[in-house]
């Protein structure tokens, strides 16, 4: 029998191997440290254009203050002028509003009826006057009610009055409350 010597032949394919996985090695540890590379400079590159993003924005806020300043500004005198218009207009109510209320009051008073005192404290109102009978007084307590201009309108007494001319007349006490148009429209749609 021939005896071989296999032990050179196993210590260069040992060898081999240890070479074969040093260089798979190597491989792995360039690739890995190419792919490190890669994604580091592109993380570097993004930081450096979200840094340079942030210091443009940092000198637009700089370069618009003053121009916040000047939209504060403008929206507090905004907010002035509404609120001046806003008393002009009650004003604009305020002095109209009685003499409506008085064309309304004249167009709803009934033939033969006179009111003979008319007395107002804040937005009550108070009639006195005298009639020729109760049907006329309930017809103008009617109209009132009909009217925008008067709300809760109320008889508070009739009494039959004196005689003038050989007629008796009935003497009332209504009140009410004034209102506005406006104010009963948004009332009613509330």
């Amino acid at each position: 029998m021939i005896k071989i010597n296999l032990l050179p032949v196993r210590e260069a394919r040992r060898r081999e191997n240890v070479r074969e996985l040093l260089i798979q090695m190597l491989l792995v540890a360039l690739i890995s440290g190419g792919a490190l590379g890669l994604v580091h400079s592109r993380l570097t590159e993004h930081l450096g254009r979200a840094s340079a993003r942030v210091v443009e924005m940092e000198r637009d806020i700089e370069e618009f203050k003053p121009h916040l300043k000047q939209v504060a500004a403008f929206r507090s005198r905004k907010t002035k002028l509404e609120q001046k218009i806003k008393v002009i207009n009650g004003l604009d109510r305020a002095r109209t509003g009685p003499v409506r209320m008085f064309n309304e009051l004249a167009i709803r008073t009934p033939e033969r009826l006179w009111l003979t005192s008319l007395e107002t404290r804040g937005t009550n109102i108070i009639f006195k006057g005298e009639s020729l009978d109760n049907e006329i007084v309930a017809q103008f307590l009617r109209a009132l009610n009909e009217s925008a201009y008067f709300d809760n309108v109320d008889l508070d007494s009739t009494e039959m009055g004196k005689k003038k001319k050989g007629i008796k007349l009935v003497s009332f006490h209504i009140h009410a409350t004034t209102v506005t148009p406006e104010e009963a429209s948004a009332g009613g749609a509330g």
